[in-house]
């Protein structure tokens, strides 16, 4: 019998749609996003989503080449780090009307710069000897200096606060792209390097601080001898959390606070209006973000007085755009990709566990069996199973973040003393509520925030708000929500 070819109807862009015929099966999803780039001659990076026929054609993203359908509808989604990305209804993109100041995550491998034109040959020349004889370089004074000097500029362009094991891996780069620098008698051959480079980090931070650099003035101005009642210079340092790529820029260059306030009063006046102007307010929270980070930060602001002064952190794209702002990664596209493609894992690993005995099993076997008993399950009610049994598998009481109301039983909901959470809203109080409410809302210091019509899209707007708000202090985080921050 004779192999069906597959039939794909592709959406290149927001206008333009093509056909490609494929006579089998790809063996990758890399090699059918090559076919593609070829045949319609695409010069960005991209992935694919397709429609799922069993779930009503809901976008799926393709990671799995066994996934394809034989005839399929498939669409392109621009790749965040594609500069030239265009936002649209399945994946926000930022349009980087400024050039943040940092562009990229600390790297797995540490990029050793080039240095002076005088220490690049002195280390060509070196690095010759060294693998002729094992005779390693002295350097001078001055030329040590611009290796650390260099070193330290590479480091901040990545991150102000590096840590202690991203110091080694620096001073491990730097021996191993020039070997004659190695150290004789260390075992690692690097540890002297190691501790010049934490010291010369300190430095460089000092001079930053001393031009007016706003991520590490914030923590300048402590205690020392002139200043003695001030708080200890080891308390309090506001440095980047986890995936906080832009912590605490400066003001654009031509703006200042009062500028900027401006625009900040326009974007009020903007969203306050029926018909909305989403493009300019989406410049106008670009160009204020210098701003927002230095209430956030610097003025520790309560969340509802922040909320009342940008109302645009409560529109679901600026959520995003703020994320995305501050990490440079897009949100929604990439949990929900991690998300779906962990979900079929998830599932089995919370049904082998529901099959035992205990306390946790007997709630998850609770769990499942409400959602084996839906008459229609999407893509959506799977990620709010899996999201819904990820506390109760961790042995996790989620009652202090998760919280059902019943608008028949009664006229308010009881959220006064939820820090962070979630509340589901629904009419009648059924089982279907907790995989299916009529809406989720986002809860922050006992008010809620926005509401949105699935549990996932929820959680995830909370993760945005996390990061847009810096409520990284909260000592009544669930673990939950902290183990899906780490992914």
């Amino acid at each position: 019998m004779a192999a069906q070819n597959f039939l794909l109807h592709i959406q290149t862009s927001m206008e333009i749609v093509r056909k490609m015929t494929l006579a089998s099966r790809p063996e990758s999803v890399n090699e059918l996003q090559k076919m593609i780039k070829e045949k319609f001659s695409i010069d960005f990076d991209f992935c694919l989503s397709y429609e799922d026929p069993d779930f009503d054609g809901q976008l799926c993203s393709l990671v799995d080449i066994e996934e394809l359908p034989q005839k399929a509808v498939l669409k392109l989604v621009r790749s965040e780090s594609d500069a030239s990305s265009i936002a649209s209804d399945d994946t926000i993109i930022l349009p980087h009307a400024m050039t943040p100041e940092r562009a990229q995550r600390w790297p797995d491998v540490f990029p050793v710069p080039a240095f002076s034109y005088e220490v690049e040959l002195i280390l060509g020349e070196g690095n010759f000897n060294h693998e002729r004889t094992g005779k390693t370089l002295k350097l001078s004074r001055g030329q040590k200096h611009d290796i650390l000097e260099t070193l330290a500029a590479k480091m901040h362009s990545f991150k102000a606060y590096p840590n202690d094991k991203e110091i080694s891996l620096v001073a491990e780069a730097l021996v191993t792209t020039h070997p004659c620098l190695r150290e004789a008698g260390s075992q690692t051959g690097w540890y002297g390097w190691k501790n010049s480079l934490k010291f010369k980090m300190g430095n460089f931070r000092t001079k930053l601080s001393r031009a007016g650099y706003s991520e590490v003035a914030v923590n300048s101005g402590k205690r020392s001898r002139n200043n003695p009642d001030k708080q200890s210079p080891h308390t309090n340092i506001k440095r980047p959390k986890r995936a906080e790529v832009n912590f605490l820029p400066n003001f654009p260059k031509g703006e200042d606070g009062a500028s900027l306030e401006r625009q900040r009063l326009q974007i009020v006046d903007e969203v306050m209006k029926t018909d909305k102007n989403l493009p300019l307010i989406a410049k106008l929270m670009q160009t204020t973000f210098s701003l927002r980070r230095k209430e956030v930060i610097n003025d520790d602001l309560p969340v509802g007085e922040i909320l009342e002064r940008w109302p645009a952190l409560k529109m679901e794209s600026q959520m995003c755009a703020e994320f995305h702002r501050i990490t440079n990664i897009n949100l929604k596209k990439h949990f929900y990709a991690e998300l779906d493609r962990h979900v079929p894992r998830l599932q089995s690993l919370f049904r082998k566990k529901a099959a035992r005995t205990g306390k946790v099993s007997e709630v998850l076997d609770q769990l499942f069996n409400t959602y084996d008993l839906q008459e229609q399950v999407d893509v959506n009610v799977r990620r709010a199973a899996v999201l819904r049994a990820l506390p109760t598998y961790l042995h996790e009481d989620d009652s202090g973040f998760l919280k059902l109301w019943d608008q028949a039983l009664s006229d308010e909901p009881q959220i006064d003393n939820i820090p962070v959470g979630l509340l589901l809203i629904s009419a009648t109080s059924t089982d279907a509520a907790v995989f299916c409410p009529e809406k989720v809302a986002v809860v922050l210091e006992g008010n809620t925030v926005v509401d949105f019509p699935t549990f996932a899209d929820a959680f995830v707007m909370l993760f945005a708000l996390i990061y847009a708000l810096h409520l990284f202090t909260r000592k009544t985080w669930p673990i939950h929500l902290t183990s899906s921050k780490k992914c």
